[in-house]
């Protein structure tokens, strides 16, 4: 597992830490960002690219 897939895999967890608590103190702002930063845990654990390489494709989309 390289570097990129691991970081991947701590921002779900991230992700889900902050959704957990974003909805416990109902920050919505957090509960939000936990969610993206979920989807690129996942992203880059699945392809491999860097965090940059995948926020450059969204931003294209």
């Amino acid at each position: 597992m390289n570097d990129d897939r691991v970081e991947g895999k701590w921002k779900q967890i991230r992700g889900a830490f902050k959704q957990k608590y974003g909805k416990v103190t109902d920050d919505d702002t957090t509960y939000s960002e936990g969610k993206f930063d979920e989807m690129l845990g996942r992203l880059q654990e699945q392809t491999g690219k860097t965090k940059d390489e995948l926020r450059k494709e969204i931003d294209k989309w």
